[in-house]
């Protein structure tokens, strides 16, 4: 009777393991979310004085512009590269895009460096962390990822995007006020900073609560006020209407100092802590860098 029921105990055991299972490692793609922000949307910034940086300069703009109420999403940059391809604007060579870029000269440590007329990189399609495919004739955006911001973009990649759409980087200064408005706060939606306004560093959003992983991007415009999965948003846009200008992807902008060799990036990121998100933080690299953690957005005159 003892042996019965140690056998039963032991067969019970077994059971209860196997319905278990061990947790999955593999990540999936996120789940397809439209937050309900059209990324095709621009905001007109108006002309006057703003104030920038951490202390507060006052800078005049004395002309208005337009420019994109959030960054370029994957599926905007795959229409662009099937039809800039199509049409000879850019080309592929050894799993590499390259596309024109006139020069200009930068200062690379103490050496001036000029950057010549020619093919430049835009997009490195080996990586493994690219949110599309390419197939030897089209690209295509992986599922779920489709108004994610596009990542691993070179600045020449992003400046011949907006190029390509009658438009250009933003400057500097130009990046700011839209993301600050006049009134010196520290973020785009004001002065503290929670889960609840961006993506950053173990902010938890649900995005990378699902793929089971740290670090993953979350669908631009998502921190718009609506809840999902149980997350709760705060309407956490610029006073201008603007959405992730500070987290999830950090942001190429237009300037070229001649004194520098490098170009700028505005807006932190994913990767970065919540105090990094504060809006005259800034990051740098050469223009042919590319990363998980940088995107862009256009504007226009």
């Amino acid at each position: 009777m003892r042996t019965q029921k140690s056998l039963l105990t032991l067969i019970g055991l077994i059971l209860l393991l196997v319905s278990c299972g061990s947790p999955s490692t593999e990540a999936g793609p996120p789940l397809l979310v439209d937050p309900g922000i059209d990324p095709n949307q621009w905001a007109t910034i108006p002309a006057g004085e703003f104030l920038q940086g951490q202390f507060n300069k006052e800078v005049l703009l004395d002309y208005e512009y337009d420019i994109m109420i959030t960054n370029v999403t994957n599926e905007q940059f795959v229409k662009y590269l099937n039809q800039a391809l199509a049409e000879g604007a850019i080309k592929i060579v050894d799993e590499q895009i390259f596309g024109y870029y006139p020069g200009d000269i930068f200062r690379e440590y103490r050496h001036e460096v000029e950057i010549t007329a020619g093919d430049w990189l835009h997009v490195d399609l080996s990586n493994e962390g690219l949110r599309y495919t390419f197939d030897g004739d089209q690209f295509t955006v992986k599922s779920g990822y489709e108004n994610h911001p596009v990542v691993l973009v070179t600045w020449f990649g992003a400046q011949a995007y907006c190029e390509y759409n009658d438009a250009r980087l933003p400057s500097d200064y130009e990046w700011e006020k839209a993301g600050r408005g006049t009134d010196g706060r520290a973020f785009p939606w004001g002065n503290e900073v929670g889960p609840e306004n961006a993506n950053y560093y173990a902010s938890r959003d649900p995005f990378e609560e699902y793929i089971g992983k740290m670090g993953d991007t979350s669908p631009v415009g998502f921190y718009n006020g609506t809840t999902y999965m149980g997350f709760g948003t705060v309407d956490s846009a610029s006073p201008y209407g603007l959405y992730d200008m500070a987290g999830n992807v950090e942001e190429w902008v237009g300037n070229v100092y001649e004194d520098q060799h490098y170009r700028y990036m505005h807006g932190g990121s994913k990767a970065n802590y919540s105090y990094d998100l504060r809006i005259w933080g800034t990051n740098n690299a050469e223009p042919d860098y590319f990363g998980p953690s940088t995107g862009f957005r256009c504007v226009r005159d």
